[in-house]
């Protein structure tokens, strides 16, 4: 593309004498017919910008105008609305929310040292799906997130649970953050008990809520990217929900005693809650079903 500085001549092919060159538009700023220009130059059409009294002016050669002119008035039609506005999405909190994380740490230590004395809590508290339906135990769906089988699950599960709780409660909320964590997972460990019912299943473990949480992430940034005014909306929702499987791929899988369904089941409840309220064998147990650790 050549730019020419003189506003009162027209320019002039240079080969085979073809004469005064067409005008494609006129643009109010260079930067607008730059952007032009370019369409033209996709078409494989030589182009020139002159500055002019009215702003400037897109010569093209004459034989190719009618396309040029055709182009750009699609060019011009495309670009209604372009570019979109950017998605607004401010955290609730300005800083990572630590504080609570790190009291339901405090709580889950305090819990597992209680197992340790008192191995009963176990049997009493661990997600059974016989107890839950047939004895009406329902409480097991909570009290199970608080149990651990041994130091190794503790750990494990306290590292991820105060950074991917925090960063719920930073971008949910406090309340509603814990809200819809607990929610999550307790509809979580209930959907467990019903899809193993009638059949023996026990599990215990707090990654159920940590999964939930993360599905909480994901299933708000999806929110967000399908709540906003942009023409391909329905296309950026794909980026946060696959970055949410990838990670649940990665940290969810294991070999037994780890129950992948429970990881699973959590995810799923807790995109569910993201999506529509976010826009946040210990020793002693006695024997009996593998006790799965979540």
């Amino acid at each position: 593309m050549s730019t020419l500085d003189s506003p009162g001549e027209a320019p002039r092919a240079e080969e085979g004498g073809r004469g005064a060159l067409a005008e494609a538009g006129v643009y109010r700023t260079t930067e607008e017919g730059f952007d032009h220009s370019l369409v033209v130059l996709a078409l494989g059409e030589p182009c020139w910008l002159m500055p002019a009294e009215e702003g400037y002016r897109l010569l093209v050669d004459p034989a190719a105008a009618a396309q040029v002119r055709s182009e750009l008035a699609s060019y011009d039609r495309e670009s209604v609305g372009w570019p979109p506005p950017a998605v607004a999405d401010q955290p609730a909190q300005p800083r990572l929310d630590l504080a609570t994380p790190l009291l339901w740490a405090l709580t889950v230590v305090a819990v597992f040292r209680g197992q340790l004395q008192h191995p009963e809590w176990t049997e009493a508290g661990a997600l059974d799906a016989t107890a839950v339906f047939d004895r009406g135990e329902w409480w097991r769906c909570l009290t199970a997130l608080f149990l651990h089988a041994d130091e190794e699950h503790l750990v494990s599960n306290l590292l991820g649970g105060v950074l991917v709780f925090a960063a719920v409660l930073s971008i949910v909320g406090r309340v509603r953050g814990w809200l819809l964590l607990g929610l999550a997972a307790v509809s979580s460990n209930l959907a467990l008990a019903a899809a193993h019912y009638p059949g023996p299943y026990r599990s215990l473990g707090a990654s159920t809520a940590i999964f939930a949480a993360l599905g909480l992430l994901t299933g708000r940034a999806v929110r967000v990217a399908a709540d906003a005014h942009h023409p391909h909306r329905w296309r950026s929702f794909f980026i946060p929900a696959a970055a949410g499987l990838i990670v649940l791929a990665l940290y969810g899988a294991g070999a037994p005693p780890v129950d992948v369904l429970a990881h699973v089941t959590g995810f799923v409840v807790g995109v569910i809650s993201g999506f529509v309220g976010g826009a946040g064998n210990p020793a002693g147990l006695k024997p009996g079903p593998q006790l799965g650790r979540v």
